[in-house]
């Protein structure tokens, strides 16, 4: 048999997390054909000597909802060994979407998931390809993708759908909840994952307000649920908070018997240590039978932020004035020395809160007219200006006129708690947030970072243990077919590495979003070959495929292509 692709003296590494070996891959016709010994000529042979050869990844938790409109590579994701990506978490998405909403759902995207709105108007542009859930599947398969896509339905714009402005003031009644239930259920027909909702008490929209999912009940929750799974649902996800939590989402999965993920369960989420009683509970729940998995994070969950939008004090009681005002009644707080006072008290290191300390763990990484601070510590250049750090952080950035930017992580920074959670087998790997919070975070190359600085630098994980993290491991949790192994008769999903190399690289701010809106990326470092259902789409970070030819991703419906 003449194959189409032959990969050869690599280190097979299958994704089970079974021992590495060397070996060739054979792929024709979009599947692996034979692992091991591989005989026979090939259109093409690639020799990956000294190099891994692995599944590709399989990322549970993006937000390319709308990206994906405007941009069918999903960079950076693939750069990083990503081919299979999960889009609609948290209850976010585009659709559905009266043409009435679109704006309410652009203005929670810009709040909530710290995407430039400017930037989702352009991209999206004035006559959407789709309305319903169904119609923007379609418009996603039609356009093209360069990985695979799977997606949830997301709680927020079915409410928005049914209750307009009503869905961010109060719970629904029986007639709404139907209606809902029965867009839930045509979802899943239509092939979507899952469904996905949030309770956080930090997922604010437009104007301050709740996101629409937060105002549902339980009775809300378990009749979609419910919708869910009878139209085929292969998963539930859900962001947590006080009214939806262990209990809950426990008592969600056995009724309806369906795997539940949450997110996220990190480091410090509420005080050094907090994160082994959460452990503990999702132990006993395992044990006891409930399909429940926290999502956790191998980077610490930094922010890049300035002051017009303060995301990461946007929990504080202190910031909801701030968060009611405009830019100029912002500025106006910001100068009241009680509003400076309180706010140093609030963010104290000994306050018991997710910002305290903040300013000893942050960076000024934009100081315009003052590029020697940039990247320095804020406390070292406050003190040297003789100004207390809160003055000097609020003084710089009214000088600027909000152009001053600073970056902190606000959890998942102590590396021995972190390390305490990816090595329990009963959380899942995920929240990379590719897509969201463009300007203030990149955590899209996560894959990177785990092989290049948990394996290879810190020794914490074996290689074959992070590459099933992963792999196999998230494929099977989402009901993802035929993908996450290299094992004959599976999809070609396929990276090659350079495991000595293989690093997430420093983050650059670019302006290459609709609008010339900013992000910040992470080029990968050792990634020399990814390949998706049997084509290859990089190598060396360059994109293979002509610009006019399709893309090799496929839409997958329920878990797998058609």
């Amino acid at each position: 048999m003449s194959l189409d692709l032959k990969i050869t003296n690599g280190t097979i590494i299958d994704g089970t997390g079974a021992s590495g070996y060397v070996g060739d891959v054979g792929i024709k016709d979009g599947k692996i054909v034979s692992v091991g010994e591989v005989d026979g000529d090939a259109v093409r042979e690639i020799d990956a000597t000294g190099l891994v050869i692995s599944p590709g990844f399989v990322d549970i938790h993006t937000h390319y909802d709308a990206q994906v409109i405007w941009d069918r590579m999903l960079s950076i994701s693939p750069w990083h060994g990503v081919t299979t990506a999960v889009i609609g978490n948290c209850g976010f998405g585009v659709a559905p979407t009266r043409p009435e909403h679109r704006t309410s759902i652009m203005r929670t995207l810009e709040k909530v998931e710290g995407m430039s709105y400017d930037a989702l108007a352009e991209g999206l542009g004035s006559d959407w390809p789709f309305e319903s859930f169904p119609e923007y599947m379609d418009a996603i398969e039609a356009r093209g993708t360069a990985i695979n896509l799977a997606v949830f339905a997301g709680h927020t714009p079915i409410r928005t759908y049914v209750m307009g402005p009503d869905a961010v003031e109060r719970t629904a009644n029986d007639a709404e909840v139907a209606s809902m239930a029965d867009i839930v259920r045509e979802a899943m027909e239509a092939g979507a994952i899952g469904f996905s909702t949030s309770q956080a008490t930090t997922h604010h929209g437009y104007g301050g307000k709740p996101v629409p999912s937060r105002l549902a009940d339980m009775i809300e929750m378990d009749r979609l649920v419910a919708a869910a799974r009878l139209g085929g649902a292969k998963i539930v996800q859900a962001t947590v908070g006080p009214t939806l939590f262990h209990d809950q989402l426990a008592l969600l999965s056995q009724k309806h018997d369906i795997p539940v993920t949450w997110t996220a369960l990190l480091s410090g989420m509420s005080g050094p240590g907090s994160h082994r009683r959460h452990q503990e509970t999702t132990r006993k729940l395992r044990e006891d039978g409930v399909k429940i998995h926290p999502q956790v994070a191998c980077r610490p969950i930094n922010f890049d932020f300035e002051f017009n939008e303060p995301f990461p004090f946007e929990m504080r009681p202190l910031f909801k004035q701030i968060m009611e005002a405009d830019r100029e009644g912002r500025k106006t707080i910001y100068r009241d020395p009680e509003f400076r006072n309180q706010f140093r008290e609030d963010t104290a290191a000994d306050a018991r809160n997710a910002v305290a300390g903040w300013i000893d763990r942050c960076v000024i990484s934009m100081a315009p007219g003052n590029p020697e601070w940039e990247e320095q510590p804020l406390r070292e250049i406050a003190e040297g200006q003789g100004k207390d750090p809160i003055d000097f952080v609020l003084d710089l950035s009214l000088e600027t006129d909000f152009v001053a930017r600073f970056r902190f992580p606000i959890v998942n920074y102590d590396e021995e708690e972190v390390a305490e959670l990816l090595q329990d087998d009963n959380l899942i790997l995920g929240l990379s947030d590719a897509g969201a919070h463009a300007s203030q975070l990149c955590d899209a190359c996560y894959s990177t970072h785990l092989l290049g600085y948990w394996v290879r630098e810190k020794n914490t994980l074996k290689l074959e243990q992070a590459i099933h993290m992963l792999t196999q491991k998230p494929a099977e949790l989402f009901g993802i077919t035929d993908r996450g192994l290299l094992a004959e008769g599976a999809l070609a999903d396929v990276v090659i590495f350079d495991p000595a190399t293989i690093s997430a690289g420093k983050l650059e701010r670019v302006y290459d979003l609709p609008t010339g809106a900013d992000r910040l990326i992470s080029p990968a470092s050792g990634m020399k070959t990814v390949i998706v259902n049997g084509q290859v789409l990089l190598e060396e970070n360059q994109a293979s495929i002509p610009k006019a030819a399709a893309l090799p991703g496929k839409l997958l419906r329920n878990g797998a292509a058609a």
